[in-house]
């Protein structure tokens, strides 16, 4: 499983021969302007939720790849279905078997909305288990108990958290996460965009590393593999 950051809260995941592409929003981050959207090529586009900083680009890559799968809640995938894109529905506790592993939509603590205002559904978050590593996407939350559930059901290999604070956890309730979550090796995300979250990468990783941690913080385009 290989995993590239877009910067943001935007992901690429290549697994079992598909590549999925996780709340694209590039092309309005200009510190992701020397990523090239013409060069993802999904077959799955995963949104967390509604919000404009993760769905800016998702008509722009399903109009160059019109085979992409969205998977997302039921009221994003009916709103994209509108305009003619294929997608496939999911809500909270429910998981599918895709070809490269199975999927489960878990909870997030969030708000959801369109930018014109359209209601985008309960936000959420993904715990993907493939063939041989597991993940979970957080999405944009607050820290909440419903990540105990996680571990009951999957072992996780990694977790993606947000840690910017502000709209999501920050760098402190990320550490609580993992230990909800039963992971000690974090990629963080959702932080340096714009003013309201940026961050002192040391200071978190010293604070995941005094915790016997390990947190991630991804140069825009570089990617890890698991």
């Amino acid at each position: 499983m290989k995993i590239t950051f877009y910067g943001h809260a935007s992901l690429g995941i290549e697994v079992s021969g598909k590549f999925i592409l996780v709340d694209p929003f590039i092309s309005g981050n200009p510190k992701a302007a020397h990523i090239n959207l013409e060069s993802l090529k999904p077959d799955y586009i995963f949104l967390t939720h509604a919000h404009q900083d993760h769905t800016l680009d998702v008509e722009f890559i399903m109009a160059h790849n019109p085979q992409a799968v969205i998977v997302s809640n039921a009221e994003i995938v009916t709103h994209y279905a509108a305009k003619g894109y294929k997608g496939h529905m999911m809500n909270h506790g429910g998981s599918w078997k895709f070809e490269f592993g199975v999927v489960k939509y878990v909870n997030a603590i969030h708000s959801s909305s369109f930018a014109d205002g359209t209601y985008g559904g309960n936000p959420g978050g993904f715990v993907i288990e493939g063939e041989h590593k597991n993940i979970y996407i957080a999405g944009d939350t607050a820290l909440t108990l419903d990540m105990k559930l996680i571990p009951m059901r999957t072992q996780l290999d990694l977790a993606i958290l947000p840690i910017g604070s502000n709209f999501t956890m920050d760098v402190d309730d990320a550490i609580i996460a993992s230990d909800f979550i039963e992971c000690d090796k974090i990629m963080g995300y959702h932080y340096d965009t714009f003013g309201y979250i940026e961050i002192n990468h040391d200071q978190a990783k010293r604070k995941f590393f005094d915790k016997g941690k390990d947190l991630m913080l991804l140069e825009i385009g570089q990617s890890i593999e698991l």
